[in-house]
């Protein structure tokens, strides 16, 4: 029997990983995937087939124990440890299952390593009192990421300590989203795509496995992608893609082969097979828009698709100021909410810009309105009764002049009664209560396209807030 050690320049590993008997190992080897700070592999070998598990824990506070998944039953073991902090020392034992019966390896050693130096400082918290911000925020976790290059992927606890992340070379994350499959799945794009656009699609695990890598040029994934990325009920990618149509604007002052750029909406399979599409020119003529000519470049700009609570889309768009529901089988468009839509708005509901609208946990369509008519941002919610055509302001949150954000940003149900809200060009993330009432605030280094709020109990064993 031999057991391995493999030290990593990134890991500073104790212990000499002998005598690994009474538990069919015959060798044990770590590293770090992608070099990252806060997660380690370790590569389990056995004489026989079992399945095994990691206990693991801070050196010094073994009464806080962290455990891995455990592993199919086989002789190579794959496991992988999250829940680590930097530059701290941490104790672990290998479990085997065999016949019932479980036995413990001897304990090891390793260290973690120092954050990378350009990551160290992209995060302040600003929490004056502690104890107004709900228990169910600090269980959880904010969700964000970095759309320039190297892209990374940030989980912040509620101190704003980074508790996991997952980088890449060479391209950014423009859009990121967590999924109902308890995965991040999200859309890349180097720097010759602007803002939220991008050419790639990458689902990856909470232990960093990467599930889903599409590229633009392959198989039908032909079009440019952007804004947003989720997963139907049968796991397939949803997302926006921009759609182009040649065609003669010489009555508006264009010309006889004209080129408007829109939006729509493209349903990938896992191997990136065209399921389901539709296009913004099936429901609308350009040449009934007065505004054509100033907006054919960029004509509607839709900037977030979610599913209704019967699975049809909800989709918003930026330069008109709506929020249309489209049947999920025929594409045909059952209702336009916003301005010049369909349904009466309390005027105090007005609104100019919705981004990340969707309906939430209380069956509201929530939506962040950008505001820039009157340069403030707001969260507005609105209870709709879709038969009468007729909205009920539920929320109004009106964020402070400071933090207006003329583009970009999200809002998210918190519990019951806190909303976690994204104010992208001022690089600020605020918590307030149903009424406004400032709770919690994040300052970053970077601009987030979104924040999204996770529940705890979502990311349990991989991330735990003891």
């Amino acid at each position: 029997m031999k057991c391995i050690l493999l030290n990593f320049l990134v890991f500073v590993l104790g212990g000499l990983l002998a005598g690994c008997g009474g538990t069919g190992i015959e060798t044990i080897s770590l590293s770090a995937p992608g070099r990252n700070t806060l997660k380690v592999r370790i590569d389990v070998k056995t004489s026989h087939s079992n399945s095994l598990w990691i206990e693991y824990w801070q050196k010094g506070d073994s009464l806080k124990k962290y455990t891995t998944l455990h592993t199919p039953a086989g002789t190579e073991h794959k496991l992988v440890l999250t829940n680590l902090r930097p530059s701290s020392q941490y104790r672990y034992q290998v479990i085997a299952a065999d016949g019932g019966s479980e036995t413990k390896s001897k304990e090891y050693d390793f260290k973690t390593p120092a954050y990378p130096m350009w990551i160290q400082d992209f995060f302040r918290v600003i929490a004056p009192d502690s104890t107004v911000v709900p228990q169910t925020f600090k269980d959880g976790f904010v969700l964000i990421s970095r759309r320039e290059t190297p892209g990374i992927i940030f989980m912040l606890d509620a101190k704003g300590e980074i508790r996991w992340y997952h980088q890449v070379n060479g391209t950014g994350f423009k859009t990121t989203h967590f999924t109902r499959n308890k995965t991040i799945l999200s859309i890349l794009g180097t720097d010759e795509y602007p803002t939220s656009y991008g050419n790639e699609i990458l689902e990856v695990s909470l232990a960093g496995d990467t599930l889903l890598h599409l590229k633009k040029g392959e198989a039908d994934f032909k079009e440019t992608v952007h804004h947003e990325i989720i997963l139907n009920d049968k796991s397939q990618v949803v997302t926006l893609s921009v759609q182009t149509k040649i065609m003669d604007l010489t009555s508006v002052g264009g010309t006889a082969q004209d080129t408007v750029k829109s939006d729509g909406i493209l349903v990938l399979d896992r191997k990136g097979k065209k399921v389901w599409s539709w296009s913004v020119f099936d429901a609308l003529d350009p040449l009934k828009d007065p505004k054509i000519m100033a907006e054919k470049k960029d004509w509607m700009h839709a900037n977030s698709v979610s599913f209704d609570t019967d699975g049809n889309y909800l989709v918003s768009f930026y330069n008109n100021g709506q929020v249309w529901k489209l049947d999920a089988g025929t594409g045909k468009v059952i209702w336009k909410f916003g301005k010049n839509g369909d349904f009466a708005i309390p005027k105090e509901g007005i609104f100019d810009q919705g981004h990340a609208v969707h309906k939430n946990a209380q069956g509201d369509l929530i939506l962040f309105d950008n505001g820039t008519s009157r340069e403030q941002t707001r969260t507005l919610a609105f209870k709709l009764d879709e038969k009468n055509k007729t909205a009920a302001l539920t929320r109004q949150i009106i964020l402070p002049k400071e933090i207006y954000t003329a583009r970009m940003g999200s809002a998210y149900l918190v519990g019951t009664d806190a909303i976690l809200q994204c104010s992208s060009k001022t690089n600020t993330v605020v918590l307030t209560d149903a009424k406004g009432k400032f709770l919690w605030m994040l300052k970053s280094q970077i601009m987030p396209y979104r924040a999204e709020f996770i529940p705890g109990n979502l990311v349990a064993p991989y991330l735990v807030n003891k």
